[in-house]
């Protein structure tokens, strides 16, 4: 994917994921398409749950491995897919999962290199790397420069946030 540089951040853990999940959501809407990548475990169907709770998804939110596609309602639909046991883009249920995707919902699709050539061309990529416990480096690439501005606004807010988290209330002083 071409355009600016990929923008880095450090999750210190589920909610740290959860917390960008729903400032992506702000930034995403009906037609585009995300491509997850990391190692299991790195944490990309917690990030697909918070994007589908901040666009109004209520229900469970799982990883569809086994059915390949899920779609949920929301304010903006989201198709969630997951190619982990998909063999090649040939495989006969990529087209059920193309049509999961569809023009009115934020699709999200995990282990997606191995249907290549068979999915349109993302908005974003998200990569979640390991990096011992709880930590994840998170890589976030886009072409679009719009995107990359309000993408490199986020990150910098979830560092601040991260940096100088609200003080905690002290209790009151009884007399």
């Amino acid at each position: 994917m071409g355009g600016p540089e990929p923008l880095r951040m450090t999750s210190d853990g589920p909610e740290a994921t959860a917390a960008l999940g729903s400032g992506l959501a702000a930034l995403l809407g009906p037609g585009d398409l995300v491509l997850l990548r990391g190692e299991l475990g790195a944490g990309k169907t917690t990030l697909v749950r918070a994007v589908a709770r901040a666009l109004g998804v209520e229900g469970p939110v799982t990883s569809p491995t086994f059915t390949v596609a899920q779609r949920y309602a929301g304010r903006v639909p989201v198709a969630h897919l997951d190619a982990y046991r998909l063999s090649s883009p040939d495989d006969e249920e990529l087209g059920l999962a193309l049509e999961a995707i569809g023009d009115d919902a934020v699709a999200l699709v995990e282990w997606p290199d191995v249907l290549a050539g068979g999915l349109p061309e993302p908005r974003l990529e998200v990569e979640l790397r390991h990096e011992g416990g709880d930590r994840r480096l998170v890589v976030l690439t886009t072409a679009d420069p719009r995107l990359h501005a309000g993408l490199d606004a986020l990150v910098a807010h979830l560092r601040a946030r991260h940096r100088h988290p609200p003080a905690e209330p002290r209790p009151a002083r009884g007399g």
